[in-house]
């Protein structure tokens, strides 16, 4: 018999394998097209809202002591995502350029639904798995955004996001009265640069030029060619075409929710060249219960700044003493934040609350504002 303590821990990870589900579901909608296709979006943005509408917030916290040999199932969904989403990724491509069944249009559609799925899940995954020590979940990590051809998200997260958040070095942090569509252009094109600079800053200090080969960047490219290669070796050009066309809805989905997480928020300068701490106050916090089933708890961000290396399952939650809330989860604040003038409808006024709670001694905001946006506030 299966100890009773392993099946209570299946059960509490069970609610993260919901993900698990999508794959069935889009080989689903490849098999029937039309209308069909709609049902990507509509499971994951709103049936998850619903879902939160209806099941509220978590507000309870795991041990962060825990073992990570307790932590096993939560880990697996993690480590079996790679397989699951590149078969799905190349098969598909394979499957839709050969269907008499689908239209161009519809093709689009159902590479679209995939580009949810590798951006929403997969980039998260690859997220997690990233900030571990050990080699195969680093590897896996690699894997995952080599599918999305955005391998330099590793370098740039690791090593410019997580240092520089809340501050002008930081392409991620969207400045206050930045709207989304600025934002997103400004970070495809600042976010490779700074991740290769921080890679050949890295050699450098220790004797290295950028090509030496233990630069992580040939590892990124050859993986990302291995991908459009495959791409095109099942799918011929429109395989490729398909395949690009997944992966910037993938980078949209992923740079979407990091406009999200930081948006406003400033580390308080301490002079020259030097910031506060990061703290759980410098993430936007959302406590829904059913969008964190879905994100493995991303949306507990204020912890996972505080606390890096901390696992999924662990991350804290907090209360609006210590980090800011957004009024809902990830999935209405991106889709509001498409919206410009609504996102700073809703948005602008808890900066500015955040801005009088946390750090009441600043009166002048003003050279926040320009040192992190020349737009005016």
């Amino acid at each position: 018999m299966v100890p009773a303590a392993q099946v209570a821990r299946f059960t509490r990870a069970l609610p993260f394998w919901m993900s698990l589900a999508l794959f069935p579901l889009i080989a689903f909608v490849a098999s029937q097209g039309g209308w069909w296709l709609i049902l990507m979006p509509l499971s994951t943005w709103w049936l998850f809202t619903a879902l939160d509408a209806a099941l509220g917030l978590e507000l309870n916290n795991a041990d962060p002591a825990t073992a990570d040999s307790d932590l096993v199932w939560y880990r697996l969904v993690t480590l079996i995502w790679f397989p699951l989403q590149f078969v799905t990724i190349f098969g598909l491509i394979w499957y839709a350029t050969r269907a008499d069944h689908l239209s161009v249009g519809e093709q689009f559609g159902l590479f679209f639904g995939v580009g949810v799925i590798s951006g929403t899940i997969g980039i998260n995954y690859s997220h997690e798995l990233m900030h571990q020590k050990s080699r195969l979940e680093r590897w896996l990590a690699d894997f995952l955004l080599a599918t999305v051809l955005y391998s330099h998200f590793r370098s740039e997260h690791l090593l410019v996001h997580h240092r520089h958040v809340g501050t002008a070095r930081d392409p991620a942090t969207a400045r206050y009265n930045e709207g989304f569509h600025r934002f997103f252009p400004r970070v495809l094109r600042q976010s490779p640069v700074s991740a290769f600079k921080a890679e050949q800053a890295m050699l450098a200090r220790k004797g290295k030029a950028w090509t030496d080969p233990s630069n992580p960047f040939w590892r990124y490219w050859i993986l990302q060619g291995a991908c459009v290669v495959l791409a095109i070796a099942l799918g011929g050009w429109m395989g490729l075409v398909l395949f690009v066309f997944q992966a910037f809805v993938a980078v949209w989905q992923l740079e979407l929710t990091n406009y999200v997480e930081h948006y406003g928020l400033t580390r308080k300068h301490l002079g020259g060249a030097k910031y506060e701490h990061v703290l759980p106050r410098h993430s936007w916090n959302a406590a829904h219960k059913a969008s964190n089933w879905l994100l493995i708890n991303l949306q507990r961000h204020s912890d996972h700044h505080y606390k890096p290396d901390r696992r999924f399952p662990l991350l804290q939650t907090y209360t609006e003493d210590d980090a800011p809330q957004l009024p809902y989860g990830y999935p209405v604040m991106t889709i509001a934040a498409m919206v410009p003038p609504l996102w700073k409808r809703v948005m602008n006024p808890r900066v500015r609350a955040w801005r009088r709670h946390y750090y009441p001694e600043i009166t002048d905001w003003h050279p926040y504002n320009k040192a992190l946006n020349p737009a005016p506030a």
